[in-house]
């Protein structure tokens, strides 16, 4: 099971009767509105997977690491102690952060970085949320092993808006390196080429019989028939969108990003990195007399190379009371596998986006902006670039560099926190304030690339107006290839009111937006050779990080920030930094 303090299976069987007590009996839980504390120990611990055995950074000893549970309302205190030489920060993945900005996470946004031997105490209130998140490291590869599970229970004594499951089971699909992470992407931005792909995916840390040496590390989820399980899907791969499906069976999703969506069933899904989907599993009526495989594996659109594997589970039925077979007897069941999309099917990847609406009733509606205030159209792909004087690059060519961008703007991190910065006013030599609406050179996107691929390089933000409501279409471009992007917004929840491919036509496109019922959600992939359009309400002061979760990419510089300014009520604007904000 790998050298770690507890194993992967050890971690979530705990976090499963911890789950299934509060939610079975609520009566046990605190009521709404209580402070959860938390200790997160950064630490190096030896871990085994492949039969390789490394020293990975972690939360606790523990890999992956240890759930954060709390209800919709509750106050969440994590207090994060950093013993590696790593500087450290952890971002809290679809956490509203409602005038707690300090709290976001991402190092040289919102905060410097938390130094060996320091301590920073992440504060925040969750409202409005009910389902899964996760919280993972913000800092270069580090999210590699340093990643966890967020449960949002609803408040006490407030049902699902589905059958309630007879129990809740976290599936965090991650990747797995055999080198460290950091030396893979510390390589790949000086020589300018694509990082080493990883040697692995895994459900919950293990990789699964497909992968030398590693039957042993197989998750194993065991179902009693006719019962209903609410499986809880989280991405925190670094650079791969993942189907997953499971042998002979129909899943239901019921909530993406932590909002409830419109039920539907489904043999397939597909998750992007930075996604999560609550999906309903009903068993079998009787035992079947087989075993179950789920699996995971790539969808895949850019020209780079990819990890081109499968993770895979095993769904096992308990047997009826009267019968007790052996392990051997287990083994000799028939085992089916699932059957999954073809590594580039985009056309599955769009109809199944489109499936997702919010439930838009009474009790959770879709506050959907239906007046604009400001439009923002945003290019979103790869380009080049150049070479240092006297040397040879692995790039595109041997004189150019990969590079990504928004609006030909590749981001570059300052040496000081930008929100910082914003709150004091020393934004001189931090940021600037011209961060183009528009592409400044437009061009045919999805069509016949440009010669010239180069991007410029900054530190650019957008500043909205306390309360702006926005509309943003993001365009994929076809420079070095077209590609499916997983944009993600801090800060914010936002409504996916339109998508498609090809060039955004702003005349033909607009009149068919869903402005009824669209999927809300944090993290949305921008079709491959296409659009997508999102609308939110910039309601919460401060500065908010939006960048491509492959971590590629950002590392390339595909990200950028919206500094949202203070109302003029008290409660809109942004409180000072805690006593213990890290300093650069």
């Amino acid at each position: 099971m790998g050298a770690s303090l507890l194993s992967s299976t050890a971690i979530f069987r705990v976090m499963f009767i911890v789950l299934n007590t509060l939610w079975l009996f609520p009566e046990l839980a605190s009521s709404a509105g209580v402070t959860r504390h938390y200790k997160f120990h950064i630490k190096l611990q030896n871990v085994t997977r492949l039969c390789h055995t490394k020293s990975i950074v972690s939360v606790n000893g523990q890999f992956p690491g240890p759930p954060i549970i709390a209800r919709e309302g509750d106050q969440v205190v994590v207090k994060v102690i950093n013993h590696v030489q790593n500087n450290v920060t952890i971002h809290w993945h679809g956490v509203r952060q409602l005038r707690s900005g300090w709290a976001d996470g991402p190092a040289y946004v919102t905060q410097c970085p938390i130094q060996t031997g320091q301590t920073y105490v992440y504060n925040f209130t969750i409202t409005g949320q009910r389902g899964t998140l996760f919280w993972h490291a913000h800092i270069s590869w580090l999210r590699a092993t340093l990643y966890g599970p967020i449960i949002i229970l609803p408040k006490k004594n407030v049902p699902y808006p589905f059958v309630k499951p007879y129990k809740e089971v976290p599936i965090i699909f991650g990747e797995w390196w055999n080198a460290d992470p950091e030396a893979v992407i510390t390589q790949a931005l000086q020589n300018g080429g694509g990082p080493n792909v990883s040697d692995a995916y895994t459900i919950n840390g293990l990789p699964g019989p497909l992968y030398n040496c590693s039957a042993q590390d197989t998750f194993k989820l065991k179902v009693k028939p006719g019962r209903t399980y609410l499986l809880r899907l989280i991405n925190a791969a670094l650079n791969d969108e993942l189907f997953f499906s499971i042998a002979n069976h129909t899943l239901t999703v019921v909530d993406v990003d932590a909002i409830y969506v419109k039920p539907f069933k489904t043999d397939t899904i597909l998750i992007t990195p930075g996604q999560t989907t609550n999906l309903l599993l009903k068993a079998k009526p009787h035992f079947p007399n087989a075993t179950f495989l789920m699996a995971a594996r790539p969808y895949a659109t850019g020209r780079g190379t990819f990890d081109n594997s499968t993770v895979t589970g095993l769904l096992h039925y308990e047997t009826p009371p009267k019968s007790s077979p052996s392990a051997s007897s287990f083994k000799n069941l028939p085992l089916f596998k699932p059957t999954l999309p073809p590594l580039n099917d985009t056309s599955f990847a769009a109809n199944f986006t489109r499936k997702l609406r919010s439930l838009a009733n009474s009790q959770f509606p879709a506050n959907v902006p239906q007046k604009v205030d400001k439009r923002f159209f945003f290019t979103v792909g790869l380009g080049t670039n150049p070479c240092p004087q006297n040397q040879t690059c692995q790039g595109p060519n041997n004189s150019t560099k990969f590079s990504a961008s928004v609006n030909n703007v590749s981001f570059v991190l300052p040496t000081t926190a930008i929100l910082q910065a914003h709150f004091f006013q020393q934004s001189n030599g931090v940021y600037t304030t011209d961060f183009p609406a528009t592409p400044i050179f437009p061009f045919n996107y999805t069509g016949t690339p440009p010669n010239n691929t180069m991007v410029s390089n900054g530190t650019k933000v957008v500043v909205l107006p306390f309360n702006t409501s926005v509309e943003l279409v993001l365009q994929d471009t076809s420079i070095l290839g077209i590609e499916s992007h997983p944009l993600h917004l801090h800060g914010f929840n936002f409504f996916v009111v339109g998508q498609g491919f090809g060039n955004f036509d702003s005349k033909k496109d607009p009149p068919k937006f869903n402005l009824v019922d669209p999927v809300e959600r944090n993290t949305v992939g921008v079709p491959s050779g296409g659009w997508v359009a999102i609308r939110f309400l910039a309601d919460n002061p401060g500065v908010w990080f939006m960048h491509c979760h492959f971590e590629v990419h950002m590392s390339w510089g595909l990200k950028m920030a919206w500094m949202v300014m203070d109302g003029k009520l008290p409660n809109q604007k942004l409180p000072p930094p805690p006593s213990d904000l890290p300093q650069c």
